[in-house]
């Protein structure tokens, strides 16, 4: 027997990592610029920014980072297996892939948001109409800034390792910056996205208590 479970409480503590992730985001952005304009001057200092030091920041970035990553596939786990009570039928994969999906080198670009397109479909109203006009543009925003935002940070790193001289340097920054901007987009998204397909499933849920299939 298949019953819904409350994705309530997971959505709310996603969407305060997120907030946390975005608010690191706009830190190390910031030292991104601080290095750009202050790179050559005598009082240039890599590891430091105010009173911050940079490589603190960068681990506790780190792990909030981790814990965001965490709780937000025990989010995407519950919705998937909420869709399975409305349209089984519908889900392309099992619930257990909506966890091991991320862990897929390459596939983790694509498969999460197949997952996501099937949970969605299932989750709304009419689970088998068509989609409407603009339906997914939330969802394909955030996962094509998040897609995007992954791969500059990849280059910016592969970068930084192999710099040799200010110049290169200085294009890793510039890398980098983006990246720190992308994932802030995408965080915010992502946030709209956690907290709209919820939504679709808490006002779905009202009328099926219980709900077993």
């Amino acid at each position: 027997m298949l019953v819904l479970r409350d994705p309530n409480g997971l959505a709310r503590a996603v969407v305060a990592l997120l907030a946390g992730n975005i608010a690191f985001d706009a830190l190390l952005g910031a030292v991104d610029v601080r290095d750009l304009t202050a790179v050559g001057t005598a009082d240039f200092d890599p590891t430091s920014f105010g009173p911050f030091n940079v490589n603190v920041v960068v681990g506790l970035a780190f792990m909030v980072f981790l814990a965001t990553a965490i709780v937000f596939v025990l989010w995407f786990h519950r919705l998937r297996r909420n869709a399975e009570v409305w349209a089984p039928d519908l889900q392309g994969r099992t619930p257990g892939f909506a966890i091991g999906c991320w862990f897929i080198p390459f596939g983790n670009l694509w498969i999460p948001r197949a997952i996501a397109v099937d949970i969605w479909r299932a989750s709304r109203r009419e689970p088998y109409a068509a989609d409407g006009r603009g339906e997914l543009a939330l969802l394909n925003g955030w996962w094509t800034c998040w897609v995007v935002g992954t791969l500059v940070n990849w280059v910016s790193g592969q970068m930084y390792k192999t710099e040799s001289t200010t110049e290169n340097w200085t294009m890793a920054t510039q890398w980098s910056l983006v990246g720190y901007v992308l994932d802030a987009v995408a965080a915010v998204l992502a946030i709209l996205f956690v907290r709209r397909l919820t939504s679709m499933q808490h006002a779905k849920a009202n009328g099926m208590i219980p709900a077993a299939q």
